[in-house]
């Protein structure tokens, strides 16, 4: 590709580039820089491409010589002052580097960020380098080849310039994608809002800061790193990366990387190839993990707690969804779309203008319930590509497909990412089994569209369940403990069973109570003490609750032991079923079978089983966290539907501007920027962040701002919600407790029966359609 056929130039002599060609022989980072001169910054005339800032810069000298290809794409950064709105990119005549080369996208990747380090930076940016070499080993695919990094670009998006860590900068200036001292915060008097730096880049780093290249099997790969001006929150990032970039290059498939999450080497292979066999398919997700480091992290209680929940998750509600056709959320760490499945139709309706609204339809004038619903975003995004008018499209889950990231390991982050999330579930929930009429106007077959019918009629059931989840397991533990209070039931005897039931029994209430107070006027991270307390209170009780369940079912059986039915000579299943005629025994074997049982059936199943031995016991003694701790925080906050963003609207100066000018030789619009002269420049800056790379950096405490008042109407919304939901769960208590209905049924048939059964037959339906992917695709149907 010649040089001449790129817009913009960079004033840098080519007499001082070959000078320095012999100073720089390896890409790796000396010790010392002193032969370095220094340089000035002069001011030039640079041409504007279509009425836009536009510079080719050439790259250090030492990074083109390390790399095996040495033409104009290879041998040239782009950079473009974006001074429009992403919507508006296209129509201000802004291009990219794919589209003047002619290329096609077949998969565009986009890494959001916002202050992540480099080492989480590096740890996905090296797997997607990993996963495009792979996509190049394929020579015998009709799509991939040697050449497939062609139809790859990957896209990095940071949220915020100020907010960018300076090790990723590093990082990206050590690949060839970012250059110091290019960018300018004004072009003719118009902020810029977006700096863009384009480069096909032949390094990668790994997260221990070694360099690779094309020895280590790294292809090129085509990079845009969309620097924003203003911190503007995720979903901004998202719409650079739809609606501005996505317009240029319409790509097939979309992936969507979250920076921290690392992919499988071939992961965006197998993702991609599930939209290359079936046209219908409109969204798909892999397997999110939870980074072990080793198993090491799973020492830590929350982690394996977290940890058990993915893999579940994994195991039993993304499979059951896949079948149905409808995945509720497709996580936005890892999970691909199809770029013709999100446009919107003629008059702007669409998937996508439903899942911007996020960012403009949510202000001072919105509605709590669509503020908290577009918490979770992506969901709405999963349901409007489902219901899509006179569309059939379906989601799938890819199994063979997975990301491994990193889950909070302190209660406080916990709490806090929990609170998006299970708001932003909660409402989102609602809106979806509310419309769920809409299937019907698609394109589905009749079949499907009964099969969604009942995945909507499931989802509402455990919406129901998750509303009345705190009276369920406060009522499940108030029996299960409240049947070792008799004398003939008494572990410990002389009252003590008794005893203990009282004490489990008020200081279940008094925790309750703590959440509460703690939940309502407290940040997680000021309250941290108060929390983890209660944490280890409810694992004991949850401990205690466990063992009394242990002891019922041991005196079932000697009990069942002690009627005139039992026999020594009789066959195993004829004493069994003397045992289940015990409701306690049975109750029991019911409840362990549909859970325990389901959760080990299943893991073997899909050949997945040491997450039972690593890290079910922490998420048994952790459950009353998940119920009580967590879902109390989240309603008692659902006035609070911030993302972080910090409101730093101000605009700075420190990048210089581009003023307005005409070039008289040429009669050609130009702009007068202040550049720094010469090659050397380059080259230093290049050798400094080699340097960097060098350099292991302390940890950085984050500082979080002081907590925003939020509208009076909010806070009222979530005065009354929080009252409506204590409200229903202790009318149930009350009710289940009462005297009056103790004395009309006995304890399992009046609660215990009926939650068991409907737990049971929840979660035989996820078992069911568990075992159904598993068939369908041992058999690729």
């Amino acid at each position: 590709m010649d040089r001449s056929s790129l817009p913009g130039t960079f004033p840098a002599g080519s007499e001082r580039q070959q000078q320095q060609q012999q100073r720089h022989k390896s890409i790796q980072p000396t010790s010392s820089w002193n032969f370095w001169r220094s340089t000035s910054r002069r001011t030039k005339k640079v041409p504007l491409f279509q009425g836009n800032l536009i510079l080719e810069c050439p790259v250090p000298t030492r990074l083109l010589e390390a790399s095996a290809r040495k033409d104009t794409e290879f041998s040239h950064m782009r950079y473009s002052a974006v001074t429009c709105d992403p919507d508006d990119f296209v129509d201000s005549h802004y291009t990219l580097r794919p589209s003047l080369m002619n290329r096609e996208t077949e998969l565009f990747i986009v890494m959001t960020m916002y202050n992540e380090d480099r080492e989480l930076f590096c740890r996905t940016m090296h797997g997607v380098m990993k996963n495009i070499a792979h996509l190049c080993s394929r020579t015998r695919s009709h799509m991939w080849n040697t050449e497939g990094w062609k139809k790859v670009v990957v896209c990095v998006v940071a949220d915020g310039r100020k907010k960018c860590d300076a090790g990723v900068l590093d990082v990206l200036e050590t690949m060839g994608v970012y250059q110091k001292g290019v960018a300018k915060n004004m072009v003719d008097d118009k902020p810029v809002k977006a700096h863009l730096y384009e480069y096909t880049a032949q390094l990668s780093v790994d997260p221990e800061m070694r360099i690779k290249g094309a020895e280590k099997g790294i292809v090129p790969a085509q990079i845009l790193f969309c620097l924003k001006e203003q911190n503007a929150k995720k979903i901004n990032s998202h719409r650079w990366f739809f609606n501005a970039f996505g317009r240029v290059l319409q790509p097939n498939v979309c992936v969507l990387l979250d920076v921290g999450t690392r992919p499988g080497n071939t992961s965006i292979y197998h993702i991609w190839k599930t939209f290359d066999v079936n046209a219908n398919i409109a969204g798909a997700c892999g397997e999110i993990r939870v980074q072990t480091k080793g198993g090491v992290a799973l020492l830590n209680p929350l982690v394996a707690a977290q940890n058990f929940e993915y893999k579940m998750t994994n195991i039993l509600d993304k499979p059951l969804e896949s079948v149905f056709g409808y995945i509720s959320v497709l996580p936005g760490a890892f999970s691909a779309y199809r770029y013709a499945a999100l446009q919107n139709d003629c008059h702007g309706n669409g998937p996508l203008q439903k899942y911007f609204l996020g960012e403009h339809g949510v202000d001072a004038t919105s509605d709590i319930f669509t503020a908290n619903m577009y918490l979770a975003e992506d969901r709405i995004l999963c349901y409007e590509l489902l219901a899509k008018k006179h569309e059939k499209w379906v989601l799938k889950y890819v199994q063979s497909a997975f990301g491994e990231t990193d889950c909070p390991d302190q209660l406080p982050e916990f709490l806090s990412q929990r609170r998006r999330w299970l708001n932003g579930s909660f409402f989102a929930a609602i809106y979806s089994t509310w419309h769920f009429s809409k299937v019907w106007s698609t394109r589905h077959t009749v079949c499907r569209k009964i099969l969604l019918t009942v995945q909507f009629g499931f989802n509402f059931a455990n919406l129901l369940f998750s509303w009345l989840g705190m009276a369920n397991f406060y009522l499940t533990c108030y029996f299960i403990t409240k049947s070792l209070a008799p004398p003939d039931m008494d572990p410990f005897g002389h009252g003590w069973g008794n005893r203990i039931f009282q004490t489990v029994q008020y200081l279940y209430c008094f925790l309750f109570i703590v959440s509460f107070i703690c939940s309502m006027g407290n940040r997680p991270q000021g309250s941290k003490w108060m929390f983890v307390v209660s944490l280890l209170a409810y694992a004991l009780i949850m401990a205690y609750t466990i063992f009394a369940g242990i002891w019922l079912m041991h005196q079932s059986v000697i009990q069942g032991m002690a009627t005139g039915g039992w026999r020594q000579d009789h066959n195993f299943m004829v004493n069994f079923g003397i045992l289940l005629s015990q409701p306690e025994f049975r109750n029991i074997i019911i409840s362990m079978a549909s859970t325990y049982g389901l959760y080990i059936l299943s893991s073997l199943l899909y050949l997945d089983p040491w997450h039972m031995v690593t890290s079910f016991v922490q998420y048994l003694l952790l459950l009353p966290t998940y119920v009580n701790i967590l879902n109390v925080y989240a309603f008692c906050n659902t006035h609070d539907v911030s993302w972080g963003t910090k409101g730093d609207n101000a605009l700075p100066m420190d990048l210089g501007v581009a003023s307005k000018t005409t070039d008289t030789e040429k009669g050609i619009e130009a702009v007068e920027v202040e550049l720094e002269d010469g090659q050397d420049m380059i080259n230093r800056h290049y050798n400094e962040a080699l340097q960097n790379l060098q350099t292991k950096l302390d940890p950085v405490t984050q500082s979080r701002p002081p907590h925003t008042k939020q509208d009076d109407y909010y806070r009222g919304f979530r005065t009354r919600l929080v009252l409506a939901w204590i409200g229903c769960n202790s009318i149930l208590v009350a009710i289940v407790t009462s005297g009056g209905l103790k004395s009309l049924f006995s304890i399992s048939m009046a609660y215990t029966g009926f939650i068991l059964w409907a737990v049971t037959l929840m979660a035989a339906f996820r078992f069911f359609g568990s075992v159904l992917y598993a068939l369908l695709t041992c058999f690729q149907l």
